[in-house]
């Protein structure tokens, strides 16, 4: 696997489609992808936010709503 350079929040937002304040919001509350935290600066390893998009794929609402209940 080829190693890729982390991302900011800015960065992470895009890979992901959210925006930088639900990611925000998710890493304080726990919950969102793993980051890395270096004093004040906080970075996103591409491979992990990839990881967390697919362990949330869903093939139906009602499994969207049961995954959410789980969370």
């Amino acid at each position: 696997m080829p190693l890729t350079e982390p991302v900011d929040t800015a960065g992470a937002a895009r890979l992901s489609g959210l925006a930088i304040s639900t990611l925000e919001n998710i890493r304080h509350l726990g919950g969102g992808p793993r980051f890395i935290k270096l004093g004040r600066k906080v970075l996103y390893d591409p491979a992990d936010i990839r990881d967390w998009l697919e362990a949330h794929k869903v093939a139906s609402t009602s499994e969207a709503v049961a995954a959410c209940r789980r969370a």
